[in-house]
C-alpha cells in the first residue's frame, strides 16, 4: 500500500490479514450475506492467528501492536466483508473500557479471555429513547448490598448473540442524568439477562445485531468499571477509538468496491474498447481513488495521534464522517460502473452498496460527528439564560400507559377466570367472531403467537383460542420469518403489520422493542408467558405468568359460550385504560399578586429551584417569577 504513514511492519500485517480475508472469507462472503450467517469458524481462525486483541499489551494476551495496525486490520477485513470488519471492530472496542478503566483484577480476569478470542465482547449503549442523545438513557442499576440490579432494554447491539462479555452503561443515579451513569461488565447467562433474535438488516448481514433485556440482573459491585458516576465518560472516551474503527471499516468498503469497479471497467468492452477508457468512467475512477486516499490519510492520522498519546477526538470524528460519506459515494459510483450487472444479488458491489449505508449511522451519526467537530472548533455554546429547565420524566412503557395488572393470586383457573371477567368488564363481547385470516390492520382483535409456544403443532391451540376470542391470528417476526409457522404478512411489529384496534392477546411473546412498536395503539394488551421477566409484562394491561400448555386450554374453555360466534359489522372501539390523575399530597401555593402557582413537583427553573423542593424549603429571598412578589405574599391552596 503506497502510504508514507505506514512502515514495513504495518504492511506485513496488512498482507497477513488480506491473505486471510481473500482465502477464508471471500469465498463465503456472498453466502454469509444472503443467509445472514455469522462466520464462526473464521473467527476461530482469527483467534488462532492471535489478532483478537491486536492493540493491547502482551501481558493481557494482546499482540502489543499500535492502533494503526488495528485500523489496517479492520480495513482489510471490511474490504472483503464489512460484517466481519465491524464484528472485529466492536470486539476490540469492548476491550477498551476494561483496559483503560478496569482494575488490575478486572483486566486479568476478562482481557485474556477476549484477546485470545475465546470470548467475544459487545459494547452496550443504545436504547429506544437514547440514540444520538446518549444522555437520555433509561436503563437503571440500583445498589443492593454487594450488587447492582440492572433493569432496562438496550437495542441495536452488535455481536449480541455471540458475545459472552458485555460492557453496559446504566444509571446508578437517574436524577443526575449522564453524570449519574456507571459502567459495568456483564456476563452472558446471568439470571434475568436475555437476548432477542437478530434483526433482519439491510447490510452487514454477517454481523448479528440484537436487543438485550435486563430484568433484575444482579451484577457484583466488583464488576463496575471506574467509579460510580463515571460511566458516561468511560463510554464516550471509548467511542473516540471506536470511530477510528468505523472509519477504517468505511475505508475498506470503499477500497473493495473501487477495486471491483477498476477490474470490471477494464474487462467490459463497449463501443469497441474497455469502458475504463471512456472519459465518463475514467474520471469516476480518478475521483474514487482521490476520495479513498483522503479517507485513508484521515483514518491513519487519527490512529497515529491516539498512539502518540495526543488528543484525537476531533480527528476521529473527521475520519469516521468523511470515510463513511465517501464509502457511500464510491459504492454508488462502483455500482453505476457495473451497470445492470451491479444491481444483481451476489455481486460484490451490490453488497458493498448496502453495507456502506450503516457507516453513516452507527458509532454516532454523521450529523452528530459534525456537532462534535464544531464543538472542538468553537467550543460549547453559551448557556441560554431564559431556557426553561427540562423536567426529567420517568421512563414509561413502550406501549404507553397500561394497567399492568399481572394476575398472581389464586390457582391458574382462578387467574384465567379473573382475566376473562376483567375483559368483559372492559366491554369485550366474546359471543362475536371474525375470520382468523382477517388482515391484521382490519382485525378488531388479534391473538399473536411468539416463539414461546414451542413446536408448530401447538398452533392448533392458538387457532382454537383465536376462534373463542373472536380474533385473527398474528405472530412475531421470528415465528413468521425464521420458524415459518405463519405467512410473512401475519407478523406484527415496526417493520411488519401494525395492530391499532381493540384486543391484543400475546401468547409466548417476549416483547422485543421492534414488536411493541407495532402494538402501542392497541386498546388492550394481554400477555401470557412463562417468563416473568419478559418485557411484554411491563407493556400490558393484563398478564398471567405460567405454562402456556396449561393456561391456553383453560382460557379457551373460559371464553367458550357453547354457541357459534356471530359476526359484527362494526365493532365498537374500546377506550384505553387511563389512570386517574391523583391530587397532589402537598399544598399548592398561589401568589397573592398575580395568581402564579408554585408546584413543588416542578420547582422553579429560572431561580435554580429543583423539582421536588417544598415551598417551606425555598430560600427566604425567593420571589414570584411572574410578578416579583415576596415569598410571604403566597397563600396555600
Amino acid at each position: 500500500m503506497n502510504t508514507y504513514l505506514t512502515n514495513e511492519e504495518h504492511e506485513a500485517f496488512r498482507t497477513k490479514i488480506r491473505d486471510f480475508a481473500e482465502k477464508e472469507i471471500r469465498p463465503i462472503a456472498s453466502m454469509l450475506d444472503q443467509e445472514a450467517k455469522f462466520p464462526t469458524e473464521q473467527f476461530k481462525m482469527l483467534a488462532e492467528m492471535g489478532v483478537m486483541g491486536a492493540p493491547w499489551p502482551k501481558e493481557y494476551g494482546g499482540m502489543g501492536l499500535d492502533y494503526l495496525s488495528f485500523a489496517i486490520m479492520v480495513e482489510e477485513l471490511s474490504r472483503v466483508d464489512a460484517g466481519v470488519g465491524v464484528t472485529m471492530a466492536v470486539h476490540i472496542l469492548s476491550q477498551s473500557p476494561i483496559f483503560f478503566y478496569g482494575t488490575e483484577a478486572q483486566k486479568q480476569k476478562y482481557l485474556p479471555q477476549m484477546t485470545s478470542g475465546k470470548k467475544i465482547g459487545a459494547f452496550v449503549l443504545t436504547e429506544q429513547n437514547s440514540g444520538s442523545d446518549a444522555s437520555k438513557m433509561e436503563t437503571t442499576a440500583d445498589r443492593d448490598g454487594d450488587f447492582y440490579v440492572l433493569n432496562g432494554t438496550k437495542i441495536f447491539i452488535t455481536n449480541a448473540p455471540h458475545a459472552e462479555i458485555y460492557i453496559v452503561v446504566a444509571l446508578t443515579n437517574p436524577d443526575l442524568g449522564p453524570r449519574g451513569a456507571s459502567a459495568f461488565i456483564v456476563e452472558k447467562g446471568w439470571e434475568g439477562f436475555s437476548i432477542a433474535d437478530p434483526y433482519d438488516k439491510m447490510g452487514i448481514r454477517s454481523s448479528h445485531t440484537c436487543e438485550l433485556n435486563f430484568n433484575n440482573v444482579r451484577v457484583p459491585k466488583e464488576n463496575m468499571l471506574g467509579r460510580e458516576g463515571e460511566g458516561f465518560r468511560v463510554f464516550m472516551s471509548a467511542l473516540d477509538g471506536g470511530r477510528i474503527g468505523i472509519g477504517a471499516q468505511s475505508l475498506g468498503i470503499a477500497q473493495g468496491a473501487y477495486e471491483e469497479a477498476v477490474t470490471y471497467s477494464k474487462d467490459r468492452v463497449q463501443f469497441g474498447k474497455p469502458i475504463a477508457f471512456n472519459q465518463a468512467i475514467s474520471f469516476k475512477l480518478a475521483d474514487m481513488a482521490t476520495k479513498i486516499r483522503c479517507s485513508r490519510l484521515l483514518v491513519y492520522s487519527a490512529a497515529m495521534l491516539r498512539d502518540a498519546g495526543k488528543p484525537y477526538g476531533m480527528e476521529a470524528s473527521m475520519a469516521k464522517m468523511h470515510s463513511s460519506d465517501i464509502a457511500n459515494q464510491v459504492c454508488n459510483d462502483a455500482l453505476q460502473i457495473h451497470g445492470g450487472s451491479g444491481y444483481m444479488k451476489g455481486m460484490h458491489v451490490e453488497r458493498a452498496y448496502r453495507d456502506a449505508k450503516i457507516t453513516t449511522i452507527y458509532e454516532g451519526t454523521n450529523e452528530i460527528q459534525r456537532v462534535v467537530m464544531s464543538g472542538f472548533i468553537v467550543g460549547k455554546p453559551p448557556k441560554e439564560q431564559s431556557a426553561a429547565k427540562t423536567v426529567k420524566k420517568a421512563p414509561g412503557s413502550a406501549t404507553g400507559i397500561r394497567k399492568q395488572m399481572i394476575l398472581t393470586e389464586g390457582t391458574i383457573e382462578e387467574k384465567v377466570a379473573k382475566l376473562v371477567e376483567s375483559l368483559k368488564a372492559d366491554g369485550y363481547d366474546f359471543t362475536t367472531g371474525l375470520d382468523p385470516q382477517t388482515p391484521i390492520p382490519q382485525a378488531d382483535r388479534v391473538v399473536c403467537v411468539g416463539k414461546g409456544i414451542g413446536d408448530k403443532e401447538n398452533l392448533e391451540l392458538i387457532e382454537k383460542l383465536a376462534y373463542q376470542a373472536g380474533a385473527a391470528i398474528g405472530s412475531t417476526r421470528p415465528v413468521a420469518e425464521s420458524l415459518r409457522y405463519l405467512p410473512i404478512n401475519r407478523y406484527i411489529g415496526m417493520s411488519g403489520q401494525k395492530f391499532t384496534n381493540n384486543l391484543y392477546i400475546a401468547v409466548g411473546v417476549s416483547g422485543a422493542g421492534q414488536h411493541l412498536k407495532g402494538i402501542k395503539k392497541a386498546s388492550t394488551i394481554v400477555a401470557i408467558n412463562n417468563n416473568a421477566n419478559a418485557p411484554i409484562f411491563k407493556n400490558c394491561d393484563y398478564g398471567i405468568v405460567g405454562d402456556l400448555a396449561e393456561i391456553v386450554p383453560l382460557l379457551i374453555r373460559a371464553l367458550d359460550n357453547g354457541e357459534p360466534k356471530r359476526e359484527v359489522e362494526q365493532p365498537k372501539k374500546i377506550k384505553r385504560a387511563v389512570p386517574k390523575k391523583l391530587p397532589p399530597t402537598y399544598k399548592i401555593h398561589v401568589c397573592n399578586g398575580c395568581a402564579y402557582e408554585y408546584d413543588q413537583s416542578l420547582g422553579d427553573s429560572e431561580s435554580d429551584i429543583m423539582e421536588g423542593t417544598p415551598f417551606a424549603m425555598l430560600p427566604y429571598e425567593w420571589i414570584c417569577p411572574e410578578c416579583g412578589e415576596d415569598k410571604n405574599q403566597f397563600i396555600s391552596n
